[in-house]
């Protein structure tokens, strides 16, 4: 069975993510596939439109297939994560920049990997299923795939919570933190989808989500988040005795603290309106280094090899990173330094 499914039906050019045992986790392979099929429709007078979707009702995409990494890791060749993460950077820039409509379907779990997949394109469409999220932090990496950016551009400090913590995004938060565009309830999504293949035309009409979470707690986000530091946001929560406050603090004990500390300093960093580009660049200091200098494949290990959900991080809590230790994973990669040669602008 292909892991993705290319193919033009009409007047689309259609990719779809066909590993739904595996929740459509994104292998190089995949990554690869997508990119190729993207530059052979750009200049193809017959495609007016791109449609990425994914098989089975469990997610669109719940992230990289990390295994993949951690054996390589391990064994001290990162290379292979290196290699992973710069092809697959540049397939997320190459659909941000793409001269054409790309629409994406976002069923169930999309995250990490599936957020640079899905979020960068032109139009993307949540239904009642959908949960969006970063979670990196919790496996010792830090937003990616893009997801900085769009934490960055996020309304008021929601973009430093989501990154920090990990929490999920039903369909109306993913939409007003700017990472969904339109909801349209799921069953109608295969007409959806066969008129824009009939008539490669990506205009559609909205319905209303279910309402979200983020609005409520948007004065306890913007209070507490407001700090440049991971620490400035672990007192600020320390002082504070409501749900949202204990929900928080549990939310970063499960976090790296290195990965939590680089998170929120990479959006600090990048200010609110930073290019796609500018935060795949940032992003790649951080897994560049990861698998050596990180929490990462230890949290690989406890989340995914071992599943003892007990991982030894480096630091023993959020207030412990020292401000040199995270400049030393964002410092500039010189001739190591992400590019993106020939690709899309």
């Amino acid at each position: 069975m292909n892991d993705v499914l290319i193919r033009t039906d009409g007047r689309a050019g259609r990719i779809t993510l066909n590993r739904p045992a595996a929740m459509n986790a994104l292998t190089y392979a995949m990554g690869h596939a997508m990119d190729q099929a993207l530059r052979d429709w750009a200049d193809d007078p017959a495609v007016g439109l791109v449609i990425v979707d994914a098989t089975g009702p469990r997610a669109f995409c719940a992230g990289g297939d990390i295994t993949q990494l951690y054996a390589a890791g391990c064994a001290g060749d990162f290379e292979v994560g290196r290699q992973f993460w710069r092809h697959e950077y540049r397939m997320n820039a190459r659909i941000a920049g793409y001269p054409k409509p790309v629409v994406t379907l976002m069923q169930g779990f999309t995250m990490g990997g599936g957020v640079g997949a899905g979020c960068h394109a032109r139009t993307r469409v949540v239904g009642e299923t959908s949960q969006i999220a970063m979670p990196e932090c919790g496996i010792g990496l830090v937003p990616d795939a893009g997801g900085s950016a769009l934490l960055a551009r996020a309304p008021g400090r929601i973009g430093a919570y989501l990154g920090a913590t990990g929490a999920r995004m039903g369909p109306a938060d993913a939409i007003l933190a700017g990472f969904a565009d339109v909801f349209v309830p799921q069953a109608d999504w295969p007409a959806l989808v066969q008129r824009m293949c009939r008539t490669g035309d990506a205009a559609l009409i909205p319905a209303t989500p279910p309402p979200g979470r983020l609005p409520a707690l948007r004065a306890e986000i913007d209070r507490h988040f407001a700090g440049a530091t991971l620490t400035d946001i672990w007192r600020s929560l320390q002082q504070a005795d409501t749900p949202f406050a204990h929900e928080t603090k549990a939310a970063l004990l499960r976090a790296s603290p290195l990965s939590a500390a680089c998170a929120v300093a990479m959006l600090h960093r990048l200010g609110p309106t930073p290019t796609l580009r500018q935060a795949l660049e940032m992003e790649y200091r951080f897994t560049f280094r990861a698998q050596g200098e990180a929490d990462f494949l230890e949290g690989i290990r406890a989340a995914v090899i071992d599943k003892d959900r007990n991982p030894r991080w480096r630091h023993t809590g959020p207030d412990a990173v020292t401000q040199g230790e995270v400049d030393a994973m964002l410092a500039p990669l010189g001739a190591d330094a992400l590019s993106f040669e020939g690709d899309a602008p």
